[in-house]
């Protein structure tokens, strides 16, 4: 989980410097069929949200844990991160993974081995439920920033 965390506080500080190197018309552009980037980084916070809950449900819900999924093209359209400025939605990624650093880091050794059932007979541990949150996390950034991702 160090490599983990050490890499959710680099991006905390990296991620506002690397969004304001955009316009807001650069954030806004819309590719047809496809999110923009404000709407990706709303993506980001939508996915900490629900990834919050679990980082604390998986710890004391019966298990193993059920991961209930979300839709998230309509969380996005929702939220309509599209007509957010676009500082409120980084404002608001922060915010949330500052919580979420917390949670992990609180997290007793024995629990990351907890058990979370996503599905057609397929398991997961909390340890890789929070990797993959990571992973997903870097997957969007590259869209966003390209080549040089964060």
């Amino acid at each position: 989980m160090k490599e983990i965390l050490e890499r959710l506080n680099y991006l905390i500080v990296a991620l506002p410097l690397k969004v304001k190197q955009f316009s807001e018309q650069e954030v806004s552009e819309q590719p047809e069929k496809k999110w923009s980037k404000k709407e990706i980084l709303g993506h980001l916070c939508d996915s900490a949200t629900n990834n919050y809950h679990r980082f604390i449900r998986i710890q004391f819900e019966k298990l193993p844990f059920f991961l209930v999924s979300y839709d998230q093209n309509n969380w996005v359209l929702i939220h309509d991160y599209q007509t957010i400025p676009t500082d409120e939605i980084v404002d608001f990624w922060i915010t949330i993974n500052q919580q979420i650093i917390r949670i992990i880091s609180n997290i007793p050794e024995g629990k990351l081995l907890y058990l979370c059932d996503i599905g057609e007979n397929k398991y997961i541990t909390l340890s890789e439920l929070i990797q993959d949150y990571v992973r997903h996390m870097d997957h969007h950034l590259g869209q966003i920033f390209g080549a040089s991702s964060i």
